[in-house]
């Protein structure tokens, strides 16, 4: 056992469709569902081990815009149901991070519904970041500060002096929230692709060379315990 776990761990799992090409399959569906799969149990192994917030990187903005209309169509269909199953998991809180205006009026549906419905859940915290990008969440939250403060008829003077990080922190899609300690991401790719920007200021970065559906227990466990045997100093 690890000896000091994360409060809020993000992954990024990456690799589902290397995965399935490897495998002789024709389509990517096949790695995105176990992709999924995984997702679902990487989230029993964190719940076990007493970790309380988890942020998975499902879909981004760039997704929405680059891929295939029928990878993406497969794509939407398997995170809608995997949303509808983690919703159904006992006292795990389910929330959407992203902009649901970006989405399929039935997947934004879906991650509403499963939000709204885990609402008063205090176990396990499950961000999904789906129609997510990092840059587009800092430029939501400034344009949600300056609309706030213009209801409170302030002026632009005023706003610009009194800005805070925290301010803006508080007005992020994970407003509320401690940023996160670990961010892991899987095949071998080292750069965050627009994921939890302003948050990750701080965090600790492990890259796992497994593609997604291949990530195991055990790579997870080593991923931990890297973690705690570094020295967080936070610039002292």
């Amino acid at each position: 056992m690890p000896g000091t776990v994360p409060h809020h761990v993000a992954m990024m799992i990456d690799g589902n469709r290397r995965w399935a090409r490897q495998l002789g399959f024709d389509s990517a569906a096949h790695g995105h569902r176990a992709g999924a799969a995984k997702m679902h149990e990487f989230l029993r192994w964190c719940d076990d081990l007493g970790i309380q917030v988890v942020s998975l990187y499902l879909l981004s903005n760039d997704n929405l815009r680059k891929r295939d209309s029928r990878e993406l169509e497969d794509l939407i269909d398997i995170i809608a149901e995997l949303a509808g199953e983690l919703s159904h998991e006992p006292d795990w809180r389910v929330q959407h991070v992203g902009r649901s205006d970006d989405l399929p009026p039935a997947l934004a549906e879906v991650l509403h519904e499963a939000t709204e419905r885990t609402r008063s859940h205090t176990g396990l915290h499950v961000n999904l970041a789906v129609g997510y990008g990092g840059r587009s969440e800092i430029v939501d939250a400034v344009r949600s500060i300056i609309a706030k403060h213009d209801e409170q008829g302030g002026s632009l003077e005023e706003l610009a002096a009194s800005l805070t990080p925290e301010q803006i922190g508080e007005h992020l899609y994970t407003g509320g929230q401690a940023d996160p300690d670990l961010v892991i991401r899987t095949s071998g790719e080292q750069r965050l692709s627009d994921f939890l920007l302003w948050q990750s200021a701080h965090s600790e970065f492990y890259f796992v060379e497994a593609l997604g559906p291949d990530l195991r227990e055990v790579d997870f466990l080593r991923a931990i315990r890297d973690f705690s045997a570094r020295d967080r100093r936070f610039g002292q």
